[in-house]
């Protein structure tokens, strides 16, 4: 629901009148809601940094900053219900470039199988985005059908390690998905309990093969879109994460939350690309799906 404008009483009706035609030529609402104000003071000015293996974004929102393990592990498929060290391929991750200003980065990951992977990874307005690059330079095809960028949102959410010591799972009161079209959060209806590996949350897309997934409980539940995130300690900000194409939503087990892009193979001298968005904004859920609906519109 839009609020309906408040205007002001002190303000005399003809001057009021040439406010709003003045605001309407210039294309600017002639109001503003205390909404709007709030969402636009709380936009945060990232910085990124890279260094074994963690990529770091701080600004100012709660928590100072979201730890990334990127990459945690490139995967084979038939993954479900299969011992995790026979899934994870081998990989090594280089910094190839990092602007002076903290706001770009370039990586590229060499997987054991020969495919090569390249990672653009760059500072928006209100987030990240990543364009990536999967090429397969052999003769040989790819068993790399999805990777694991691990977000840890304990000190965002106000449930790490530091106040919350006994609970790994304080997070899951503040995280979300998106089912039959609304916010959902955890933990969702009908959820998992038994799998190889306890334990976790684990939510398939309509695209994927159920059978190669991480081993951890597997929802009965197909999310609506690629979108999985939570709110910060004080409710003023959300960080949601999407890639297109995606294998898997995934809550982890070290206060983490995931959605895993998908490869889905490489054929000899094949290459894929992959779009990514990290969204670290005011806790505007609408806003947050119309800006998800612009950067990923065929999902």
């Amino acid at each position: 629901m839009i609020p309906s404008p408040r205007l002001p009483k002190c303000c005399p009706p003809a001057l009021l009148s040439a406010l709003i035609v003045a605001a309407t030529l210039s294309g600017i609402p002639p109001w503003t809601t205390a909404q709007d104000d709030k969402g636009a003071a709380l936009l945060p000015d990232l910085k990124i940094e890279w260094q074994k293996n963690i990529l770091r974004v701080k600004g100012d929102f709660p928590g100072g900053a979201i730890d990334i393990w990127y990459l945690e592990a490139y995967c084979r498929p038939g993954s479900t219900d299969r011992d995790w060290n026979e899934t994870v391929i081998k990989h090594e991750t280089t910094l190839k470039r990092a602007s002076d200003d903290h706001r770009e980065i370039d990586l590229e990951c060499r997987i054991a199988d020969g495919v090569i992977v390249n990672h653009a990874i760059r500072v928006t307005e209100g987030g990240l985005t990543f364009d990536i690059t999967a090429t397969n330079p052999t003769d040989k095809i790819s068993d790399a059908h999805w990777a694991q960028p691990c977000i840890r949102v304990g000190d965002f959410t106000g449930t790490g390690e530091g106040t919350h010591p006994n609970d790994k799972y304080a997070y899951l009161a503040k995280s979300f998905l998106f089912v039959d079209g609304q916010l959902e959060h955890m933990p969702t209806r009908r959820w998992a309990l038994s799998a190889r590996y306890e334990p976790g949350q684990v939510w398939c897309p309509a695209h994927v093969d159920r059978n190669d997934v991480n081993p951890r409980p597997l929802s009965p539940i197909v999310p609506s879109n690629g979108l999985i995130g939570c709110f910060s300690k004080d409710d003023t900000h959300l960080m949601a994460v999407a890639f297109e194409p995606y294998q898997e939503l995934f809550q982890g087990v070290i206060r983490c939350l995931h959605s895993d892009f998908r490869i889905g193979g490489l054929a000899p001298g094949e290459s894929k690309t992959i779009h990514g968005k990290l969204y670290l904004m005011e806790a505007d859920v609408e806003k947050l799906l119309r800006i998800y609906a612009t950067d990923f519109p065929k999902s």
